[in-house]
């Protein structure tokens, strides 16, 4: 059971995708952390010996990793929404940010359709 960043990694996967289980590390920082610690791809992750494990902890520490990412994205969207620009003003209005048509689509994002009438619901007779 290999405990990484606060994640247990699912021990009967291979490292490369075993590592993605990791909130901001993908395939690609997977790949390249594994070929700067020289631990191959295909190696399971419950079969890292103990040093390798050591050296894989203190390399995926340097990376921007779960809370704090989730922290910096948070205060990255709040300074948008506080100096006023586009992309802050739709974040707050929860609508769709980078250009989407937004008048008949982005049902996720504006929830469900809202109807013409009082929106009030019928009650049936039982």
């Amino acid at each position: 059971m290999l405990r990484i960043s606060g994640v247990v990694l699912p021990g009967s996967k291979r490292i490369e995708i075993a590592l993605t289980a990791i909130k901001g590390i993908g395939r690609s920082l997977s790949r390249r952390i594994l070929r700067e610690l020289t631990i191959t791809l295909d190696t399971k992750a419950d079969a890292l010996t103990e040093a390798e494990q050591a050296r894989l902890r203190s390399r995926v520490e340097q990376e921007l990793t779960e809370g704090e990412l989730m922290r910096k994205v948070s205060l990255d969207i709040k300074r948008l929404q506080d100096i006023g620009t586009w992309r802050g003003y739709r974040h707050r209005r929860k609508l769709p940010v980078r250009g989407q048509t937004s008048r008949r689509n982005a049902r996720t994002k504006r929830g469900k359709k809202k109807t013409g009438l009082s929106g009030r619901t019928t009650l049936t007779k039982t």
